[in-house]
């Protein structure tokens, strides 16, 4: 059988395993969909079916062979989008090229049970194949790239942009502190004011330790012990306060709230989740904390009223370096956000063993709702 016939026809037993990979082998690929298990595979397998079918010069192998072959008309080819997505997805380069190792292998594996012999046709077809799938895998990996690059120079650009507002209050404090005339009232002004940007830059500078280490490929450390998780909430908002002083917060407790778990990380937690509900609240609705102790976990949950968040941007709220979709306005996160806090709420919480979770809608608000086992 011809190997672009066999792929055309075969396509969805490789998209199976293509599938089984990703799961079993790449850690942000756990939780995702088929559909985004797949994506663009089905795509890239018809091109390299076409690419097989296609005549071509040995000038147009040579440069295939460099992985700078011709690219598709009518846009961005399936490989390059796929390389787009993936590295959103939280995939690293060497996974996404594991992918194509894996896609490779499968085929070539699922196709040789079809034929009985190698004949000049297969071999000519098994050459062609590993052209287009090089092309591909050049394609990708450079959009892969391009993205990862475009993603941290963002991030920088906005860093930069949100560390410059808080120091430059604490610049000016300290030129008013330094004149002769300042009075009590205006120290104690001064004083919050103070308060307030290092709160905004601790928070800013806490993130980014604990991002590092997912980066790096090390655990958050959780050094888990008994106590009270009101005084956790408590803390958090007090924190949250200092950032966001015009914002009213609410706290309601019911039930025993004792559990095990490491108080510095779940006050960054519940600090994170509320700075969160504060920036994107209705001005005339208050930030809602809720702690329930239940049989085995303790449930908490921060609520705010404003813009209803699209279901496509809540699946990769917990995303790091991610802003809501540009195309909804009034769902999309301010340049000046980083995008590090509800990714590290998530990391800290399921490293307690705990999960996280988020909800919006017009009548009940957006709802971010931790649950924390007791032991």
């Amino acid at each position: 059988m011809k190997l672009s016939k066999f792929i055309t026809q075969c396509s969805e037993q490789i998209l199976i395993e293509w599938e089984a990979f990703a799961k079993d082998q790449v850690v942000a690929a756990r939780g995702m969909s088929e559909l985004a298990l797949r994506d663009h595979a089905k795509q890239m397998l018809e091109t390299v079916a076409r690419d097989i079918e296609t005549a071509q010069s040995s000038s147009q192998q040579e440069e295939k062979s460099k992985g700078m072959g011709a690219k598709e008309k009518g846009g961005d080819s399936a490989a390059t989008t796929h390389g787009e997505l993936r590295q959103l997805d939280g995939f690293s380069l060497d996974q996404l090229l594991s992918e194509f190792r894996a896609l490779r292998a499968t085929v070539l594996r699922l196709w040789q049970q079809q034929i009985t012999d190698v004949t000049d046709t297969t071999s000519d077809d098994m050459i062609r194949f590993n052209e287009a799938i090089d092309q591909a895998i050049a394609e990708s990996a450079a959009a892969f790239s391009e993205k990862s690059s475009q993603t941290r120079d963002m991030f920088l650009a906005i860093l930069g942009h949100d560390l410059r507002g808080p120091l430059a209050t604490l610049a000016l404090a300290g030129d008013c502190l330094l004149m002769p005339t300042v009075g009590p009232d205006q120290t104690l002004a001064l004083g919050a004011r103070v308060k307030k940007s290092t709160a905004i830059m601790t928070a800013m500078v806490n993130d980014l330790l604990e991002y590092s280490r997912t980066q790096l490929d090390v655990n958050i450390p959780v050094k888990k012990e008994r106590g009270d998780l009101l005084l956790v909430c408590e803390a958090a908002l007090d924190d949250a306060r200092a950032g966001h002083p015009a914002c009213p917060f609410d706290l309601e407790t019911s039930g025993n709230l004792n559990a095990a778990f490491d108080s510095v990380h779940m006050q960054q937690v519940f600090t994170n989740l509320l700075n969160n509900a504060a920036q994107y609240r209705a001005d005339d609705r208050p930030v809602a904390m809720v702690a329930k102790g239940e049989a085995h976990a303790v449930i908490v949950t921060v609520c705010n009223h404003g813009p209803v968040i699209s279901p496509r941007s809540l699946k990769r709220i917990f995303d790091p370096l991610v802003r809501l979709s540009q195309d909804d306005e009034e769902n999309a996160r301010p340049s000046t956000s980083l995008g590090l806090g509800l990714f590290i709420a998530r990391q800290i919480t399921e490293a307690h063993g705990g999960k996280i979770s988020v909800k919006s809608s017009a009548s009940a608000g957006t709802v971010f709702t931790v649950c924390l086992p007791r032991s």
